[in-house]
């Protein structure tokens, strides 16, 4: 064979190399060392994903046996896709130039000590669909720039420090779970994303009624975790017509009064309702009886006074029932006791009588008679 056509075939057998292993493009690469720079060295385990990220290797190449061993995947193209690290106590921020990793989908650091405020560049990510920074110390307010991920569809900063959210967060029309729970939100809920299926933000110090501004056209919300905040006023109706809703946990709060319309959807969903250890007073609400396939409800330590409605025991879906730590009066309801399915759950701590104790819901005592008769008025 020739020397010139050795050398084509040369020629061909590096270009089809190269075009099969091409590196990632120079601010791909640039990103991913910016990142690595503004983390701690003392904080990064060489056993760990950042320890064994060194740059003098294609950080896509494949098999990744020394270098790149995990924290990152990448597309196809050689693109990076996806920055996904170990719970390796990383300490540091968050650089600005994550943005150059244009074609990002998933960004999780969550379980480390990042600190500091959300890069507002993050709005450059326009791939970006899962925003995970859970258990970290990211400060501050998110920044509005945010807002304009409109592929975002899970936003996860639960256990920071985050003490505001854009009141522009409806922008975000793909995202459909948003936990912001133990962090240090104050005020009011802002408008929230109209296609939302999950809301998480327990834990907080979020005041004041709760908003139909912020729940506007949420047909599709199925479950609202709002314990653990200072919200107070009454609950009003519409509330509990939100067509989607499935689970409801506002528990450790200070409302005082539940309203619920007696119109209730056949095709209702709410299946769980937690509204214990708040200040809800008068009696109890008898249309929650109405929902059709309410199995859990807790209206525990709060101030309802009167009988216990005899529609809660006719309730066959009703297996977990906690009323106690209130001032019920009367007799429970025959129809809790005998049935083939028992209903679990406390009646005790209330002012009933006659409720058997060889029920599991009456096991807890009741109040003491001076307690009964002074909340009573005598």
């Amino acid at each position: 064979m020739s020397k010139s056509i050795t050398f084509i075939f040369f020629f061909l057998f590096l270009y089809s190399v190269s075009s099969v292993q091409s590196i990632p493009p120079s601010s791909d690469i640039l990103a991913l060392q910016a990142f690595k720079a503004a983390i701690k060295p003392s904080s990064i385990p060489s056993y760990s994903c950042l320890g064994s990220w060194n740059f003098t290797t294609d950080p896509c190449a494949v098999p990744r046996v020394t270098h790149f061993t995990c924290g990152l995947s990448c597309s196809s193209g050689n693109r990076v896709t996806e920055l996904t690290l170990d719970p390796a106590g990383y300490a540091g921020t968050l650089t600005p130039l994550i943005s150059k990793l244009t074609q990002l989908v998933t960004l999780d650091l969550q379980n480390n000590n990042f600190y500091g405020p959300i890069p507002s560049s993050l709005s450059s990510l326009p791939n970006l669909k899962n925003l995970v920074l859970r258990l970290n110390s990211f400060s501050g307010s998110v920044p509005p720039s945010v807002t304009f991920l409109s592929s975002l569809v899970s936003l996860d900063l639960a256990h920071n420090s985050i003490s505001g959210l854009p009141n522009s967060m409806n922008k975000l029309t793909s995202l459909r779970r948003f936990d912001v729970s133990y962090n240090k939100l104050t005020g009011s809920l802002p408008k929230l994303p109209p296609n939302l299926l999950e809301l998480a933000a327990k834990g907080n110090m979020l005041s004041g009624s709760l908003l139909k501004s912020s729940f506007y056209g949420l047909n599709q919300l199925e479950v609202v975790e709002l314990s653990e905040n200072f919200l107070s006023g009454t609950i009003e109706p519409w509330f509990f017509q939100l067509p989607a809703l499935q689970q409801v946990d506002m528990a450790n709060n200070s409302f005082t009064l539940v309203q619920i319309s007696a119109v209730v959807s056949s095709n209702s969903d709410l299946v769980a309702v937690d509204l214990g250890f708040n200040k809800l007073e008068g009696n109890l609400p008898v249309n929650l009886a109405v929902f059709p396939r309410l199995s859990s409800l807790s209206l525990r330590y709060n101030k309802f006074r009167g009988p216990i409605p005899w529609q809660y025991s006719r309730k066959a879906t009703l297996n977990r029932l906690y009323l106690d730590g209130n001032f019920l009066n009367g007799s429970p309801p025959a129809g809790f006791f005998g049935r083939q399915t028992p209903v679990t759950g406390s009646l005790g701590d209330n002012c009933l009588q006659k409720c058997p104790i060889s029920s599991q819901l009456c096991l807890k005592s009741q109040k003491p008679t001076s307690i009964c008769q002074q909340a009573y008025g005598g």
